[in-house]
């Protein structure tokens, strides 16, 4: 378990899109050292400065994933499901030892209001079937809209479920839901991730069903 945020690097590997970029601009304002990782070094940097000007200070900077996830004591995974193994198979080799944070969903479009389960069960789980066992996966964010992550400043009304085998590795991560000003809850080991992100999909469709933006989920009955 790492202790110092000061002391952590996150790279977030899908930095570029809005959820990646949400959570990487809280996790910066609170004090962690954040990369933004891209297939694309110039976009990535490109980003990161975009990021820097809304922030109103030098927090981020932006890299090739590879080199992001190298540099990294954290790797937080946030890309579509089309692109989930493409991205590990680039950067497994950068992974050993570290915890990667999964927040894919394998969301089948146009149908991505309807649950898809894949054939590894779900994204987390291939993802720690195709890493092995030196990588400490862990699942989390996946119900957490873009739109409320976008302005750091947002309060968001949500919990986060946190999945995955290692104990200190999830830990380390409830740290990091703290840090987005969420509360972070954790849902057992790594397989519960398959009715983790079965949630996306339905949130998605209530979205639809009542015209609202970033439906989230509570748990009730904890203090």
């Amino acid at each position: 378990m790492i202790d110092a945020k000061q002391m952590l690097t996150i790279a977030v590997l899908g930095g570029t899109g809005k959820e990646g970029s949400g959570l990487a601009m809280r996790w910066a304002l609170n004090g962690y050292n954040v990369i933004i990782g891209s297939r694309d070094p110039e976009r990535a940097a490109s980003r990161a400065v975009e990021m820097n000007a809304e922030l109103g200070g030098d927090y981020l900077t932006g890299l090739e994933n590879g080199a992001a996830a190298t540099q990294a004591d954290l790797v937080v995974l946030s890309v579509p499901y089309s692109a989930h193994k493409p991205t590990l198979e680039g950067v497994k080799d950068c992974l050993a030892g570290k915890v990667l944070v999964d927040l894919t969903v394998p969301l089948q479009p146009p149908k991505v209001r309807t649950v898809h389960v894949p054939e590894g069960h779900s994204a987390a789980l291939e993802a720690q079937a195709y890493l092995g066992d030196t990588v400490r996966v862990v699942a989390a964010f996946q119900n957490v809209s873009a739109e409320h992550l976008r302005n750091p400043n947002h309060v968001v009304d949500c919990d986060v479920l946190v999945c995955g085998n290692d104990a200190a590795a999830k830990a380390d991560v409830m740290k990091l839901v703290e840090a987005t000003g969420m509360r972070g809850v954790d849902a057992g080991p790594l397989a519960n991730a398959v009715a983790v992100e079965a949630l996306t999909p339905v949130l998605l469709y209530i979205n639809k069903a009542y015209s609202v933006k970033g439906a989230g989920i509570r748990i009730t009955g904890i203090e």
